[in-house]
């Protein structure tokens, strides 16, 4: 099963619009977690919102986690040790105020986590993504920077 999802921030359609589309065409089950998208998948089950205890239910149940680059879907794709894929949400699409998840994307890809930038790109990506999920050695670092990112993304807000 692929578990995708978008988080709670605005509607994030250019992901849930492709990978319906990619649903109606492979012969594993795809559920999405769609929140305040505008676009009702045709393809698969999907859902806006749910509890936290039900959300790791499927991530725990997930073969492959498809999400926004935001930090709570990447450590809960961790912490199940599921390989994923990261679609950030970007702002010249409206899908957030800059561009933070596209740097959070950068820094993961780099230790070799698949990224996809380009919305076209995501079926290739799904049909190339590691069968086994990528080791952090270092964990508790890149959890500790992620968190020391926002912090002072977040300073940075309140001067403005």
């Amino acid at each position: 099963m692929i578990f995708v999802t978008v988080g709670a921030m605005r509607a994030f359609d250019r992901l849930v619009r492709e990978m319906d589309r990619i649903a109606g065409g492979i012969g594993e089950e795809v559920i999405m977690q769609i929140g305040a998208a505008d676009y009702k998948p045709q393809n698969c089950n999907y859902f806006r919102f749910s509890s936290r205890s039900d959300m790791e239910k499927l991530y725990s149940k997930a073969r492959l986690v498809v999400c926004h680059a935001g930090i709570g879907s990447i450590l809960t794709a961790m912490k199940y040790n599921k390989s994923f894929v990261l679609v950030p949400r970007m702002k010249r699409y409206g899908e957030v105020f800059d561009d933070h998840q596209l740097e959070i994307a950068a820094e993961l890809q780099s230790r070799g986590v698949t990224a996809v930038y380009d919305i076209n790109d995501l079926e290739y990506a799904l049909d190339n993504v590691s069968a086994t999920q990528i080791e952090f050695k270092d964990k508790g670092n890149l959890v500790s920077r992620l968190k020391e990112y926002l912090e002072q993304l977040d300073k940075e807000l309140k001067s403005k």
